[in-house]
């Protein structure tokens, strides 16, 4: 059976986003699905929830609305009135019909421009917000997409070539062209810190010391839901199995074999492996922006750490995030022939 392009409108749309082309796991994300992992209901939401709110905050936008969570898969897109958008997230390489710009930025997209957003020299995921409203409906009471369960988004699934996007409200920002100053996105570094627990206590010494030290190399294996780590064996003190519990946005297992499970946004409500140690708030995006095949660490940090971390994070947010007009340095044929270059003006002021 064939499946509907999906063509969502309503009377209140002003504007259109239309997606071009798109590369697999391409979807839509808000704040994520709280208040359903109880009844077995996966909270979804961006992977990198940091540039996710950045980009958000950058349009006047609620932090938790709902934007375009591009993948390494990239994305095109056009629009069918003015619109501005935010970018942010890792380095990828946006083109606002063919003029490069940072991958932190605020575009406006006019009809008949095109924008392009594909992998860059770094960085996993990036977000699309946009000045006004992305309109489409909620699923217990959110917009994010699970594509395992099929909710939210656009038919629960991720967005292909041909799919229209309504924005209600749309706006556009000034400057129109600006890069956004966020250096709180610039997260270096292969160190993530964790908090060690709940279940440490099923491992002895020897391979929490093993765990700490590393390395571990990020699966090609790993998607939304889960990044694999391959590295040294972690031994079991205690038995690999424990009554199923909750399960946490960065929540490391342990199953049988010993190689650590990093639970993402997608993650299982429940789990039965112990969790050696949980990843830090505040180094969760970072965590999700490194790309497979990329060698980490982990670095033990006690839970007051953690808390002043997060802080840190949501005073960057509150305050407005500087922006920095872009200035054109290229200019098409079309209109430097529209221009009278004969004509110039000599050092002295003199007409030749």
């Amino acid at each position: 059976m064939r499946r509907r392009r999906a063509n969502i409108s309503g009377g209140c749309a002003v504007t259109a986003l239309r997606i071009l082309s798109s590369g697999p796991g391409v979807t839509l994300q808000d704040g994520g699905r709280h208040g359903y992992l109880r009844f077995g209901v996966t909270a979804a939401g961006p992977m990198d929830p940091l540039a996710f709110a950045t980009a958000n905050a950058v349009t006047g936008a609620d932090q938790n609305a709902t934007a375009i969570e591009v993948s390494l898969g990239g994305v095109e897109l056009a629009a069918d009135k003015a619109v501005s958008l935010a970018i942010a997230g890792g380095a990828f390489h946006v083109e606002l019909s063919g003029r490069p710009l940072p991958s932190a930025v605020i575009a406006t997209l006019e009809p008949g421009q095109r924008l392009v957003i594909r992998p860059g020299v770094s960085g996993a995921w990036c977000y699309v917000a946009v000045a006004g409203r992305i309109d489409v409906p909620k699923m217990l009471g959110s917009t994010a997409t699970h594509t395992r369960s099929r909710l939210g988004g656009l038919c629960g699934r991720a967005l292909e070539a041909g799919d229209v996007l309504p924005v209600t409200e749309p706006r556009t920002l000034e400057p129109r062209l600006a890069k956004i100053d966020a250096p709180w996105l610039d997260r270096a570094g292969t160190q993530i810190r964790v908090v060690l627990g709940p279940q440490d206590d099923y491992f002895a010494k020897t391979a929490i010391d093993a765990f700490v030290a590393g390395p571990w190399t990020i699966s090609t294996r790993s998607d939304r839901m889960a990044y694999l780590l391959d590295g040294p064996v972690l031994a079991h003190a205690g038995g690999f199995n424990i009554v199923s519990d909750g399960i946490a946005f960065g929540a490391i297992q342990v199953p049988g074999e010993g190689k650590p499970v990093t639970l993402m946004a997608d993650r299982q409500p429940t789990g039965g492996y112990p969790k050696i140690a949980n990843v830090i708030g505040a180094d969760l995006g970072k965590l999700a922006q490194l790309r497979p095949g990329t060698q980490i660490s982990f670095v033990a940090v006690t839970i007051e750490a953690a808390v002043a971390a997060r802080r840190a994070e949501a005073q960057a947010l509150a305050r407005e995030i500087p922006r920095e007009p872009l200035l054109r340095t290229e200019f098409p044929s079309e209109f430097l022939l529209g221009l009278n270059l004969v004509d110039g003006v000599t050092a002295d002021g003199d007409r030749s």
